[in-house]
């Protein structure tokens, strides 16, 4: 066991130090196809940042973004969500996941399906004339498992099955995360490592392969002792260091929280780009049972590329509450993308086991 966990660490070693030194500089967006896959599979990730792989617990949702966060909490759990992603323009995006544990097996599976209609659109030909309607959506279907290796340390899988349809064109392909979590239970800590949609494109759109969004990330959570507030920092798109982008339009650099820099000093510079891979996010959970919690979440990726110039906004801020009524759980989150967009997340959940 111990020999095939360390030529595991040395493959994840030698993807890790690949990813970093073949894309090392420039922007993340628009470079690849089923960037659908990234989107917020909960309102309680939208919530927190739009990303939460460290937290251990019942939300079976979770397993859609770190399969190494599946539990015996998950069993029988089933959860439905749906985003208006921003409002007006047609797009509906949503979740459902179902888990399910196996003491005989030592194991817990999930299932679920993430899908996003982009709504109907207007045909035209070359002239621009119109010709029929056509609609656009994807969907990915995805099936996850979970194994214990001790007593802190599991692991998990999933499995990713995509369309993608534009009218009268298609694409298939398939991704898989593989991830690791440490739990320390004494400490109420938890760190994980994903390594997220490795795959390849089957049918193309056009003529070349497009790339999918292979993305590692990393993070830790604490659960505050005297406090009902648990913390997470989280690390994204750790595979490239430079994920800045050099607008000539735009003469100073935004930083954190906004905060403009004047020049072109390194050191600011270095520290825009370095916080670009952190998103931090906090829970109050009170009660018990953590029947009813509240979130709030900061990404500055977002925020760094979707601000405007000379106008201050929330971009990058997210929020959101979580409450239990009787056997349902009921989430809402709000992200906060632009001036000019911000989503709204709904879900609910149930424990299956908890009707009969």
């Amino acid at each position: 066991m111990h020999e095939v966990l360390l030529r595991g660490f040395r493959q994840i070693c030698i993807v890790l130090f690949l990813g970093l030194s073949l894309s090392s500089t420039g922007q993340i967006g628009g470079n690849n196809i089923y960037e659908f896959l990234n989107l917020s599979q909960s309102p309680r990730v939208t919530a927190l940042g739009g990303n939460l792989i460290t937290v251990l617990d019942g939300d079976v949702s979770l397993a859609y973004g770190n399969p190494a966060t599946l539990n015996r909490l998950m069993h029988q759990k089933l959860t439905f969500n749906s985003e208006i992603y921003f409002g007006g323009t047609g797009i509906v995006h949503g979740y459902a996941g179902y888990g399910i544990d196996s003491e005989r097996l030592n194991m817990t599976f999930h299932g679920g399906i993430q899908y996003v209609s982009y709504g109907e659109f207007d045909g035209r030909d070359i002239y621009g004339e119109p010709t029929t309607p056509f609609r656009a959506g994807e969907t990915a279907l995805v099936a996850g498992a979970n194994r214990a290796l001790t007593e802190k340390i599991q692991v998990g899988a999933n499995v990713k099955l995509i369309s993608s349809l534009l009218g009268g064109y298609n694409s298939f392909g398939m991704a898989t995360d593989i991830a690791g979590m440490y739990r320390d239970t004494a400490r109420r800590m938890t760190a994980t490592l994903v390594i997220k949609n490795v795959g390849l494109q089957f049918n193309k759109y056009a003529d070349q392969r497009e790339p999918i969004p292979f993305e590692i990330q990393a993070g830790f959570s604490k659960k505050l002792k005297y406090l009902p507030l648990r913390i997470s920092v989280i690390g994204v798109q750790l595979q490239r260091w430079n994920i800045t982008y050099d607008d000539p339009n735009q003469e100073d650099e935004t930083l954190l929280f906004g905060e403009e820099s004047q020049g072109d000093s390194k050191a600011l510079l270095f520290v825009d780009n370095l916080f670009r891979h952190i998103i931090v996010n906090g829970e109050f959970l009170f009660g018990k049972k953590e029947n009813f919690t509240l979130r709030i979440g900061y990404n500055h990726l977002r925020r760094a590329e979707l601000s405007l110039e000379n106008l201050r906004s929330l971009a990058g801020f997210s929020g959101g509450v979580g409450f239990k009524i009787k056997q349902f759980r009921i989430d809402y989150g709000v992200g906060i993308y632009h001036i000019g967009g911000t989503v709204h997340h709904f879900g609910v959940s149930t424990d299956i086991g908890e009707f009969r």
